[in-house]
């Protein structure tokens, strides 16, 4: 049974290495996507980082792009934004070509604190395939390139240009975000927004939140926040917190050696049993039941 590794640092290593010690808060790394991943025969296994937050503009080349949930055949130019404890894994062709910017949780909080514009965009997991002008990708591997440049020179006040590109690059990101929310967007923007918000404090909280504690979170009232949940995906907000509980409980079930105690905390249950009756509830067996069957396969 395949299972998931959590990495502290970069994909095949135990911590972050950087010069020999832990990095600040301000950890930041910049490789080129053909760097390492021909150390791994171009499989990279699915798995989380803990601390992470990882950009990966795949410019050319085809690959098997791994989630949670679902595996999506995606081919160049590609833009991914993978934040902390997203799982994924990736088979790349070996003409695959891209860069890849990896940079601390705490980093990102500081350069967009709570309350940015950017917060919807940087919590969950985002894959931009379209391109539209001015921000083409090819824009964007150069902001990204700058940033390496920046990265591995010694000129004054680099920490500063650092913070200032990479604001900039999130920032046209974000434009680019926007346009594709804005093409295929069903609701209004605000709404839109609410939603992603609702999301994040979901992956937050688990199931400690009631819901009507998550749309007071949210500013808002309960029934503000099924009509949203409805109308951006159809589901009531008491839908859409069970499956994403039970998603992430299958993911642990499936990918980690965590001991059902322990995954029940790291959902957010208060004791063991209510998450084996949820599963039960909601998945039709036991969650002993579904890691044996997972094993067989």
């Amino acid at each position: 049974m395949q299972r998931i590794t959590q990495y502290e640092g970069l994909y095949g290593e135990s911590s972050i290495e950087t010069s020999g010690h832990q990095p600040s808060t301000e950890y930041l790394f910049s490789e080129l996507l053909e760097t390492r991943s021909p150390r791994f025969d171009w499989v990279i296994q699915p798995h989380i980082h803990a601390r992470l937050f990882q950009v990966f503009l795949v410019e050319t080349g085809q690959f098997e792009f791994q989630e949670a949930t679902r595996q999506r055949s995606l081919a160049g130019p590609c833009l991914l934004l993978i934040p902390p404890t997203a799982l994924h894994g990736f088979i790349y062709n070996a003409d695959a070509r891209g860069r890849i910017l990896t940079l601390s949780d705490a980093l990102v909080d500081s350069l967009f604190p709570n309350g940015s514009p950017l917060t919807a965009m940087l919590g969950t997991l985002q894959c931009i395939t379209s391109f539209q002008e001015p921000y083409s990708a090819g824009r964007i591997g150069e902001l990204i390139e700058a940033i390496d440049q920046e990265l591995f020179d010694e000129q004054p006040a680099k920490r500063l240009m650092l913070h200032a590109s990479l604001q900039q690059l999130f920032l046209v990101v974000y434009r680019l975000w926007q346009q594709n929310e804005q093409t295929g967007a069903r609701t209004n923007t605000l709404s839109l927004q609410y939603f992603r918000k609702f999301q994040q404090r979901v992956r937050q909280v688990g199931t400690s939140h009631t819901i009507a504690q998550l749309a007071d979170d949210l500013a808002i009232t309960p029934v503000h926040l099924n009509r949203i949940c409805q109308s951006v995906a159809g589901k009531s907000a008491s839908q859409l917190v069970q499956e994403h509980i039970l998603d992430e409980a299958r993911k642990y079930l499936t990918y980690t050696t965590y001991s059902i105690s322990e995954i029940a905390y790291l959902l957010h249950f208060e004791y063991p049993n209510y998450f084996a009756r949820f599963f039960r509830k909601y998945a039709g067996v036991s969650p002993t039941e579904f890691r044996e069957s997972q094993a067989r396969y």
